[in-house]
C-alpha cells in the first residue's frame, strides 16, 4: 500500500522526498525498497484484475462515435457478472463487485417503484382454498394470477397474467393502463376462453389463487374471485366469493 502511494505521487513530489517525509513520520521506507517493488513482476491476481478491469472499462468508460456507451453499461454488478459468464469469461462474482466498487462503476437503478399490491385491512377475508400448496397433479387444477407493471415513456402499463400451476405456463393475460377489478377479471376470463378454444374447456373444479391487494378486488393472498365464462366463450363475469364458477373456475 505504501509503495502504491509513492507510485501515485512520485511524478509530483519525487520518490526520495516522499520516502524521507514518510520516514520522519514513523513510516520507515527506503527508495530502493520502492524500486524493488516496482521491478517485481505482477502477481496472477493483479494481472487478472487488470484484464477484467479492461473488459469492464469497455462497457462503463468507452463510447462509440456518437458518444454513447454500450447498453450493458446500465448493468449492476450482478447482471454484469452474468453477462460476462455468457460471454465465456469465467470470473467470480465477488471480483466483478470489487472492481466495480474500486472504479466507482454502478448500474442504473429505478428512481421510482410502483406498488402493485396494496393491502386493504377492512376488506373481507375469504378462506385459503390451496393452503399455500401450489403443487397439483393435473392441468387446469390451479390457476395463479398476479400483475406487474411495465415502464412506458408517458406512463406505466399494467400486465395481468394467469399461470397454470401444473405446467408453469401463462394461459391468460390482459394489459391495462389502470389497476382495477375488471382488469384482473379479464385475464382470468381470457384463460377460460383460451382453454375452451383449444378444445379443453374447464369442466372440473379449478381454483383461482391471487396475491393480496385492494386493487383488483384481491384483499388477501388467498382470495378467490368467482368468474363465470360460458363454454362458447361469451364472457359473463360474476364477482363474489365461491368455490367454483360455471366454467369450473373455483375462485
Amino acid at each position: 500500500m505504501i509503495c502504491r502511494f509513492i507510485a501515485e505521487h512520485r511524478d509530483q513530489f519525487g520518490v526520495v522526498p516522499i520516502c524521507r517525509v514518510l520516514t520522519e513520520h514513523g513510516c520507515t521506507i527506503a527508495p530502493r525498497t520502492f524500486y524493488a517493488w516496482l521491478a517485481r513482476p505482477l502477481s496472477k491476481r493483479a494481472l487478472w484484475d487488470a484484464t477484467i478491469t479492461a473488459v469492464l472499462a469497455s462497457y462503463y468508460v468507452e463510447r462509440d462515435e456518437h458518444g454513447r456507451r454500450k447498453p450493458e453499461s446500465l448493468y449492476g454488478s450482478l447482471k454484469m457478472w452474468a453477462h460476462l459468464q455468457r460471454q465465456g469469461i469465467e470470473v467470480a462474482r465477488c471480483t466483478v463487485e470489487r472492481l466495480m466498487r474500486v472504479n466507482e462503476w454502478r448500474g442504473t437503478t429505478r428512481t421510482k417503484r410502483v406498488r402493485t399490491t396494496i393491502a386493504e385491512p377492512s376488506a373481507p377475508r375469504p378462506p385459503d382454498l390451496v393452503d399455500r400448496n401450489f403443487r397439483v397433479d393435473r392441468p387446469d387444477a390451479l390457476y395463479v394470477a398476479d400483475f406487474t407493471y411495465v415502464r412506458m415513456v408517458p406512463c406505466f402499463a399494467y400486465t395481468a397474467f394467469v399461470i397454470d400451476a401444473f405446467a408453469g405456463t401463462i394461459v391468460g393475460w390482459e394489459v391495462s393502463t389502470s389497476k382495477e377489478t375488471a382488469f384482473v377479471e379479464r385475464a382470468v376470463n381470457h384463460a377460460c376462453m383460451l382453454r375452451s378454444m383449444q378444445g379443453n374447456p374447464l369442466r372440473e373444479r379449478t381454483i383461482h389463487h391471487s396475491d393480496a391487494g385492494s386493487q383488483g378486488g384481491f384483499n388477501r393472498s388467498s382470495q378467490h374471485l368467482a368468474v363465470a365464462v360460458s363454454v362458447a366463450g361469451r364472457r359473463r363475469p360474476r364477482r363474489g366469493f365461491a368455490s367454483r364458477g360455471s366454467c369450473g373456475a373455483g375462485c
